[in-house]
C-alpha cells in the first residue's frame, strides 16, 4: 500500500539506525525522499540499498553536518530545488555522548550533544516550516527518546537535549496547526541501532551482548526494539492518516517507561 505515494519526505541522520530504517520504509511505500547525513560514504551506501529494494524511488542525499544552521538551511533548499516541496520531515538526526556522572562530564562533549540534538533539530524546523506553511500542509517528526521523558543514569546532556526536544515538540504543534501541520515526536527505548550497540560497548567493552541481555530484562517484552518496527510508527505519523495526531510523543519502548523497576 502506497500510502505515502508522491509525498517528498526529507529524513536527517539517514545513512544508519532509525532514519536509514524509516527511508526504506518511507520508499517502500511511495515517498520521494531526501536523505541528509554528514557521512558521505554511508549515505552513498545507504541509497544503493533502499534502490536495490525499491528501484522506483527518487532519493537525493546531501553532505550535512546538522549542527550548522547554514548547512541545514542548504540542505532545506537543495531538497526544494530538487522536488519542490517537502511534505514530511523526520528530524532524526543526534548523537548519544558518552557515559559519566554530570560532575565528571566533559564541557565540550556536553555542548556537542546540545548542539546536534537540540541546535539541529531547532535548526531543522525553523527552515523546513516556511514551506510547510506555503502548502498549508506537513508532518513534522522529531526524536526525543525515552531520555526525553525519564531519566537516564550518567548521560546528562542527552536527557536534557531530549526533553528539550519534546518541549519544542509540543510548541511547534500548538503554533503551528492551524497551517495544516502536525508536529509529534517520537520515543524511542533501546531500539538495536549502531548508536545503542555503542552504548553497551560502553558498560561492558568485553562482553557489550551480556549487557544487552541484561538490559532487555527489565524489558516487559525482555528484547530489545528493531529499527523497522520504529519505522512504521515515523510512516503513520508521516502520513495523511496522521491528521489529528498532534504535539504527542510517544514511546516506543514495549512499555518499559510505563515501569517502576524490574518487570
Amino acid at each position: 500500500m502506497n500510502y505515502l505515494k508522491d509525498k517528498v519526505v526529507l529524513i536527517t541522520g539517514a545513512a544508519m539506525g532509525l532514519g536509514f530504517a524509516t527511508a526504506v520504509e518511507a520508499a517502500a511505500v511511495g515517498a520521494k525522499l531526501a536523505l541528509v547525513d554528514y557521512n558521505a560514504e554511508g549515505l552513498k551506501k545507504a541509497k544503493a540499498q533502499i534502490s536495490e529494494q525499491s528501484p522506483a524511488a527518487e532519493i537525493l542525499t546531501i553532505v550535512a553536518d546538522t549542527s550548522s544552521e547554514e548547512q541545514v538551511q542548504n540542505y532545506v533548499e537543495q531538497t526544494i530545488n530538487k522536488f519542490g516541496a517537502i511534505d514530511g520531515f523526520y528530524n532524526n538526526a543526534g548523537i548519544e555522548g558518552k557515559q559519566a556522572p554530570l560532575a565528571d562530564y566533559d564541557a565540550e562533549v556536553f555542548k556537542k550533544v546540545i548542539d546536534i540534538n537540540l541546535l539541529g533539530v531547532y535548526y531543522g524546523i525553523k527552515h523546513v516550516l516556511p514551506h510547510m506553511q506555503n502548502k498549508n500542509y506537513g508532518r513534522i517528526v522529531n526524536v526525543a527518546s525515552v531520555g526525553g521523558i525519564r531519566g537516564v543514569m550518567n548521560q546528562t546532556p542527552y536527557v536534557a537535549s531530549k526533553h528539550a526536544v519534546a518541549g519544542i515538540t509540543k510548541n511547534t504543534a500548538l503554533e503551528y496547526a492551524k497551517f495544516g501541520i502536525v508536529t509529534n515526536a517520537i520515543a524511542p527505548g533501546a531500539i538495536l541501532t549502531p548508536m545503542v550497540a555503542g552504548a553497551f560497548k560502553q558498560v561492558n567493552p568485553s562482553d557489550p551482548a551480556a549487557a544487552e541481555k541484561e538490559y532487555a530484562q527489565a524489558n516487559p517484552t525482555k528484547r530489545l526494539g528493531k529499527p523497522e518496527e520504529v519505522a512504521k510508527v515515523v510512516c503513520f505519523l508521516l502520513s495523511d492518516a496522521c491528521s489529528y495526531v498532534n504535539g504527542q510523543v510517544i514511546a516506543i519502548d514495549g512499555g518499559q517507561s510505563n515501569s517502576y523497576g524490574n518487570v
